[in-house]
């Protein structure tokens, strides 16, 4: 009896449920597809690296969903508890029957677990053909080989959905139960009658309050932009985040008591067709739901940030990487090793004899010591890269100094300078295909391609900054960093080279290091990984290792393995970001077209009141879009505004990961997305409302 209820009631109410249903699809599907990853089987034909990073991406992953299965649990009762107070006056004419709550409570549960099944199913089955294509996607971004690529169902992703969206479903079940267990059957009567009590504010006050609330955010823009340099640490960046959000409260809460007023000012727009009745039932909704509002914003502005700078991190990255990696691989080991130093990791250290003596020589003569034969690498080029006592980045500086530790205090001031020769970079410079340079006698050149620090060198070149090298003046060519680098990497790092004359009076004692610049061998991708696992991994038959055992250190870094980190870093952080960006947008969405729907149905007796004088149907469905899409708009609106400086706050944090030029196609993107499913929600909200305020006309 009980269950032939309850799914009657769900057939009677698929119109409230339907957007209800469509988020539980959404929710499971998306959930489903990205924990099951790990399951497709062509996704391991890749190199050990790749292997590596798909196995931190599924880990962070995991720990993702479990605060998705939060932000969803959340949802989930917030979507019931509009739902049941829509059937109040159904419940207390159970009660009138002579049904008690306990049997109530039970009709409500059997409907949620109806609703959560059938949505379980098809969310499943969604996710498992979708995360097919999940799995082609990750496969070609880790170039896995596709020949084995199969059709795969996940059972540890299942079983993982249904248990946490059975947790979700326990939670609502409760809430349920106490609700109705609440309820006084006058008031179950009486509930559509009712309307939500809205205190009138005064409208001078809230003028002030958005005055100070548009103050604070304005400051709050400034601080993530122009005073960025200050939001150096957590205790800092929290303020100005705190200062978002309450200002973001205090503008809905405001808006409420005088955007009315401030309308109804304006005779012609104010009493023009529908105007009027659209404007005040704008009015109420945001004096009643500035918290929902709020968040509904905050969610909308982490979406737009959140795919926005993560897609531009990736196509910074990957634009980059093939510019940053000109030839197979670079090795550098530390010249002139004293019998007691400290090593990278600032901790005391004894090096050995045979260390202190392979110091002495090149990085080629080592690998010859450790048995490498000729046929290796070709193209080889080594150079020695030097380091003066008399520079550092503080004598740089010069009489820009103070200025410059008022501004960015974090800087190492006392690094010392890394000097090469200019016949030493033209050297590089000719292997890897970028511009050679001259110098004069008396001029030294700065490369620096790494942007913020660019602009803080470029400060003391401008004023002509003269430098003293090994005892000899120097001036600076340019009055501005030139584009150039030596150590290959993911993207543009470099934070200075010094390039000197030939005749520069450096020493043998003022060698740093020895570099060197080579290609593999090797024609194929197969032969070149082969010569890889010569110079990168730790066996008995690496070169590395065994100078290794002897104490004798040559670190470096390959193409190969750059790309693959960089393919991997990019792509963990792309699908973490898409992961947690649909989900704030359906969630958002989604609490919009509920409270929408909930409002139509309360208001069915006003638009019978709206056909009484005279509006025709066109009339009230032009009122209810323009209704439910100021609605929609509004959070969006300032969620862009917020997403403007946001993304700007993003990218200087990630200065030369991020690039300002690789925004417009993430924007694009992130458009799409955002008009994909929260213009679906939109549709859906408006044709459902329609039909609502149907029932009675």
């Amino acid at each position: 009896m009980l269950f032939k209820l309850s799914f009657e009631n769900m057939k009677k109410s698929f119109k409230d449920y339907a957007i209800y249903f469509l988020t539980l699809v959404l929710g499971v599907a998306i959930f489903y597809m990205f924990n099951s990853l790990d399951s497709q089987e062509a996704m391991l034909s890749v190199s050990q690296s790749a292997r590596e990073m798909i196995k931190l991406m599924v880990s962070m992953l995991g720990m993702v969903s479990v605060f998705v299965a939060v932000i969803l649990g959340v949802l989930i009762v917030y979507a019931n508890n509009f739902l049941i107070n829509r059937r109040k006056k159904e419940f207390g004419i159970y009660m009138t029957l002579g049904m008690g709550k306990t049997q109530i409570s039970k009709i409500i549960l059997l409907e949620t677990i109806l609703v959560g099944v059938i949505s379980l199913v098809i969310g499943i089955v969604i996710g498992v053909f979708a995360s097919q294509f999940m799995s082609v996607l990750i496969s070609k971004l880790f170039e896995a080989d596709m020949s084995e690529f199969t059709f795969v169902f996940s059972k540890d992703a299942c079983i993982k959905t249904c248990i946490y969206f059975a947790i979700m479903y326990v939670a609502v079940a409760i809430f349920n139960t106490i609700t109705i267990s609440r309820y006084k059957l006058i008031n179950l009567l009486t509930a559509l009658k009712k309307n939500e009590k809205v205190k009138i504010k005064n409208p001078f006050l809230c003028v002030v309050i958005f005055i100070l609330a548009s103050c604070i955010l304005g400051y709050a823009y400034w601080k993530v932009t122009g005073g960025v340099q200050t939001l150096d640490t957590a205790d800092k960046i929290l303020p100005v985040i705190v200062m978002g959000i309450v200002s973001t409260i205090l503008i809905f809460w405001s808006l409420s008591g005088f955007i009315l007023h401030l309308i109804k000012s304006m005779k012609k727009v104010y009493l023009k067709d529908t105007n009027m009745f659209v404007l005040r039932q704008i009015n109420n909704k945001i004096n009643t739901m500035v918290v929902s509002m709020s968040l509904i914003c905050l969610m909308l502005f982490m979406t737009i940030s959140i795919l926005s700078s993560s897609l531009s991190l990736r196509n910074t990255m990957q634009k980059d990487l093939y510019e940053m990696t000109p030839v197979d691989i670079n090795l550098y080991k530390t010249a002139n090793l004293p019998e007691k130093g400290v090593n990278r990791y600032r901790k005391e250290v004894t090096y050995t004899k045979e260390a202190r003596e392979d110091s002495k020589i090149t990085i080629q003569e080592s690998l010859k010591n450790s048995g490498m034969g000729t046929d290796v690498l070709k193209d080889v080029i080594e150079i020695p890269i030097y380091a003066s006592n008399d520079l550092n980045l503080k004598t740089f500086f010069g009489d820009s100094f103070e200025k410059v530790k008022t501004q960015y205090s974090m800087l190492a001031y006392d690094t010392a300078e890394e000097i090469v020769k200019i016949s030493d970079y033209n050297k590089i410079a000719s292997l890897y295909g970028m511009k050679q340079y001259e110098l004069k006698n008396d001029e030294y050149i700065v490369l620096c391609d790494f942007d913020s620090m660019e602009v803080i060198r470029n400060q003391a070149l401008e004023k002509k900054n003269t430098l003293t090298i090994a005892g000899k003046k120097y001036q600076s060519k340019y009055q501005e960093c030139q584009e150039g680098f030596i150590v290959m990497s993911t993207s543009h790092v470099n934070t200075g080279i010094i390039l000197v004359p030939d005749d520069c009076p450096l020493t043998e004692e003022d060698k740093e290091m020895f570099f060197l610049a080579a290609n593999y061998n090797a024609t194929t991708d197969e032969e070149k990984e082969k010569i890889e696992e010569l110079f990168t991994n730790r066996n008995n038959s690496s070169y590395v290792q065994k100078l290794y055992d002897q104490g004798i250190i040559i670190d470096g870094v390959s193409k190969i393995a750059i790309i693959e980190s960089s393919v991997g870093l990019a792509t963990i952080i792309t699908f973490i970001a898409i992961y947690l960006g649909i989900i704030f947008l359906i969630a958002s969405s989604a609490i919009l077209a509920l409270k929408q729907l909930t409002e139509s149905s309360d208001n069915r007796q006003r638009y019978i009141v709206l056909r009484k004088i005279g509006c025709d149907e066109k009339m009230i469905h032009q009122a209810l879009f323009r209704q439910i899409g100021i609605f929609f708009a509004m959070p969006l609106i300032l969620a862009i505004v917020h997403s403007v400086f946001g993304i700007q706050f993003v990218l200087s944090m990630m200065a030369g990961l991020a690039s300002a030029e690789d925004l417009l196609p993430s924007i694009v993107v992130t458009v799409i997305v955002i008009g994909v499913i929260y213009g679906a929600y939109f549709l859906a909200t408006y044709l459902g409302s329609k039909n609502i305020i149907k029932e009675d006309g």
